[in-house]
């Protein structure tokens, strides 16, 4: 198809070249072109041209009335379509009640059913609850019974462990009131007993400063008789006198200490 088009356009380019190098005629607007070529062109572009131009053409020629045999057509079409509809709405509407009058005839015996189970659930659940009513108040005397024969023993029993407790009260009072007695002793005793530890003590810190104090007068005697002999020797020492008799003096203190 692109190749007969583009055939038609060269033809044409080629007449017009053609036209435009013609030579003119004088006086006129006219010219003088070669008609063989001219001729020839022009049974190319006609047989460039597509058949189903022709076809096209045809068509148009019977546009009319191929427009009213579709419109016809179209027409019969929907007539038979309206009357198929309206078959099957009729149709539909008589499924529609036979359907409705079967649901409420079925709503009907469902809803008897159900009255009836109901009526029987009702039945049974007075029996269940006149039984669990008989059943709950023989429970009920049953257990108020024993709470009532518990409630005297434990009123008997707490009667009894009252009389105890007040018994044992009274005996531990009078026991210790009797102990208080011996406390009494007790204290009295240990206070005579802590002041003749406090004298022992005093005796003994006092034997104790006496015998520390004479222990240090006896070396404070021994450092002075140390002292003395020191003195003396260093004196000897600077006057030449003789060997220091430091001997003597340590073994005369150290006797007098012994006798001591």
């Amino acid at each position: 198809m692109g190749l007969v088009v583009y055939r038609v356009f060269e033809a044409l380019d080629e007449l017009v070249a053609i036209v435009e190098e013609a030579r003119g005629v004088p006086m006129t607007a006219g010219c003088v072109v070669p008609r063989g070529d001219v001729l020839e062109l022009l049974d190319d572009v006609r047989d460039a041209i597509p058949g189903e131009l022709d076809d096209a053409q045809d068509v148009l020629d019977h546009r009319d009335k191929l427009v009213g045999d579709a419109r016809a057509t179209a027409e019969k079409t929907i007539t038979g379509a309206d009357n198929q509809a309206q078959d099957t709405i009729e149709n539909a509407r008589e499924d529609a009640d036979r359907m409705l009058a079967d649901a409420k005839a079925q709503a009907d015996r469902m809803v008897s059913e159900a009255r009836a189970h109901a009526d029987e659930l009702v039945t049974d659940a007075d029996e269940a609850a006149e039984r669990l009513r008989a059943d709950a108040q023989r429970e009920y005397e049953s257990v108020t019974g024993r709470a009532r024969a518990e409630a005297d023993r434990m009123v008997e029993s707490g009667k009894a462990s009252y009389e105890r407790s007040v018994a044992d009260g009274t005996a531990e009072q009078q026991r210790l009131v009797a102990e208080t007695e011996v406390v009494k002793a007790a204290h009295a005793e240990s206070a005579r007993v802590i002041d003749s530890a406090h004298a022992e003590s005093d005796r003994l810190r006092s034997e104790c400063d006496l015998y520390v104090d004479t222990k240090l007068a006896e070396f404070e005697e021994f450092l002075t008789g140390t002292i003395r002999s020191v003195g003396r020797g260093r004196q000897q020492l600077r006057t030449g006198s003789g060997v220091p008799d430091y001997g003597v003096d340590y073994d005369e203190t150290y006797r007098a200490d012994r006798r001591r």
